[in-house]
């Protein structure tokens, strides 16, 4: 019911042999500094254009699938890296994700790292500090509007950081990220006139029986992958020696390749690589040149400092040099975010990206690696260029990223997508919006069309969630105001809140506008499975960050939680998700968490 589009299970199968390049990674000592993690990479092999393979491109793909590199020699015993949680983390089988489990016992992946790390190893890795949205009084601020988000790159990031047996910073985690990461099978628009459908759902709060969760989604229309409109892709690759890895660019050329086979003769491709100065490996070339465009691919390595200015700007230029009018015209770049040559001018680097963005070029950001990763950059680069954010962790992810989500990756079929709610007064005393921080709007902007805001692909969905307090229910956590207007508001109807969406058409300037009312007949006595899923994984996400609004609601009851509202979990992904709680559970040192049924 939950899980986004995944792998058939036949590719999942073959899969599982190349995910062992990925997984057999250097490991790294987390060192909190503020909000950044510091990390030093050193720089491998020299970019080699001129080797050739043997193989054919798709030989290349089936060996990709079928074969793991030998393991590297094991790296000398480090510290632990938090005290005293090694005994708990060598954990029992329930612990670990079942694809997981399964390719250890045939022996085609290492088993997962128990919290280690290379001595010497230093994280830099960089987050953007954020604080929760506060609890706000309805009778002082009674409209709470943002952008849409659809990245969830910071799921995945933190879901690495589990399995390799580190608690993630704090600033890592942002809920939003974890939440739509899981498809809740929202039914989508009856036409394509409206590009998506709303959805709404009120029940009491898991953590807390006196205050409520509302629920609003939206769903997108879906498309087939032949119904793309011909693509314009300019693959931007950072090529610099921090890429050197395995996690890095060797998982990026692998989840590039894998979707080859699916282009097309209409699409265009091109390759750019940047570290030291940007270079030109793949002009403009027609999607059916899958042969082409696998050795193009096959011949990337890393080494030197990166430039990623010089990158973007060489990228820009080819996806103008192959645009195509009507069509998708999109540079994705894949990068552990290390700029580090040189002065960078940051401000005048997302200045670009935005003037490209308006030109009708957008921008697709997919992380990857450890150690060094800017999260921070990436996903600014990308909510900037009109384009989502992924963090790549696995083979199987990128499989999923690019090759399974291909349509909602490519293909905008709304921009500018923004929701303000109005809480009727007379009916809520409180409410907090979970996540969303960093894409919070001023209550005029949301009439404004020339405010930039998300954009949401074929198929995609979003969801966001109030936390609630009804009034004179007790449970308030502000005083009300002496003198104040409050006390002269009269009862609306059973309307709870308003709900407001504008969007864009993919070639519009003006938008369009929906709006529904939120009443209270509509409000549960007990959550549905789809909404107890998701207040498990914005539980989960507060925790991680402290929980600070979660009382004594723990990982335990959280991972109860999720367990209980699995449904139709074909390619365990809700399965996975209670592993990593029991993940969390154990670095973390609660009490005993729940085991995943076993299937």
């Amino acid at each position: 019911m939950y899980p986004r589009k995944s792998l058939t299970l036949a590719i999942t199968a073959g899969l599982m042999f190349g995910i062992g390049a990925c997984s057999m990674q250097e490991k790294s000592q987390t060192k909190k500094e503020g909000h950044t993690v510091k990390d030093d990479r050193a720089a491998v092999s020299e970019h080699d254009e001129g080797r050739q393979d043997a193989l054919s491109g798709r030989d290349r793909i089936n060996a990709m699938q079928i074969e793991s590199p030998p393991a590297p020699p094991a790296p000398p015993a480090p510290p632990p890296l938090i005290s005293g949680v090694d005994a708990k983390f060598a954990a029992p089988a329930a612990t670990t994700s079942k694809i997981a489990r399964e390719a250890v016992a045939i022996g085609t992946i290492a088993a997962p790292p128990v919290n280690q790390a290379q001595a010497g190893d230093i994280n830099r890795e960089n987050y953007a500090d954020h604080d929760d949205n506060a609890v706000m009084r309805v009778a002082e601020q009674p409209v709470s509007t943002f952008s849409i988000d659809v990245d969830t790159g910071s799921y995945t990031n933190v879901r690495r950081m589990l399995n390799d047996g580190q608690l993630p910073p704090r600033d890592a985690v942002r809920a939003e990220e974890f939440i739509n990461y899981f498809d809740y099978a929202y039914a989508p628009p009856v036409d394509r006139k409206t590009p998506f459908a709303v959805h709404t759902e009120v029940a009491p709060t898991p953590w807390n029986a006196r205050h409520q969760l509302m629920l609003v989604g939206i769903k997108g229309y879906e498309i087939a992958a032949s119904e793309i409109p011909a693509a314009n892709i300019v693959f931007l690759i950072d090529s610099s020696g921090s890429m050197g890895s395995p996690d890095k660019i060797g998982l990026l050329k692998q989840s590039f390749m894998a979707m080859v086979p699916r282009l097309r003769e209409q699409d265009r491709i091109s390759i750019v690589v940047y570290a030291g100065s940007a270079g030109l490996v793949l002009p403009p070339t027609s999607g059916a040149e899958h042969e082409t465009i696998l050795a193009a691919f096959d011949r990337l390595s890393a080494g030197g400092s990166t430039n990623g200015a010089a990158g973007i700007e060489l990228a820009y230029q080819q996806a103008k040099r192959a645009y195509i009018e009507g069509g998708v015209n999109r540079v994705i770049l894949a990068t552990d975010g290390d700029f580090n040559v040189g002065t960078v001018d940051m401000e005048a680097l997302k200045t670009l990206v935005a003037e490209q963005r308006r030109s009708g070029v957008s921008l697709t950001t997919l992380g990857f690696g450890q150690g060094n990763y800017n999260d921070e950059l990436s996903e600014q680069l990308a909510d900037i260029g009109n384009g989502n954010h992924a963090y790549i962790d696995t083979l199987n992810e990128g499989h999923k990223v690019l090759v399974e989500e291909m349509s909602s990756t490519l293909f905008t079929i709304a921009k500018d997508v923004k929701i303000q709610v109005e809480f009727n007064p007379a009916v809520v005393a409180e409410y907090r919006l979970i996540g969303y921080e960093n894409r919070m709007l001023a209550t005029e902007d949301f009439n404004n069309d020339a405010v930039d805001a998300g954009e949401i692909g074929a198929g995609h969905d979003v969801t966001a969630i109030y936390e609630v307090v009804l009034a004179g229910s007790g449970a308030e956590s502000v005083d009300p105001l002496r003198y104040g207007a409050n006390a002269t508001i009269k009862h609306s109807g059973d309307e709870l809140a308003f709900v407001k969406l504008r969007y864009k058409q993919p070639d519009a300037d003006t938008s369009t506008l929906i709006e529904r009312p939120i009443k209270l007949s509509e409000m549960a006595k007990e959550a549905s499975p789809r909404l107890q899923f998701a207040a498990a994984v914005a539980a989960f996400a507060d925790r991680l960050r402290g929980g600070e609004h979660l009382g004594q609601f723990d990982l335990a009851q959280i991972a109860k939680l999720a367990n209980a509202a699995r449904n139709d979990d074909r390619f365990g992904y809700q399965r996975e998700f209670v592993d990593l709680v029991n993940r969390a559970q154990a670095l973390s040192g609660e009490a005993q968490a729940i085991a995943v049924v076993s299937e």
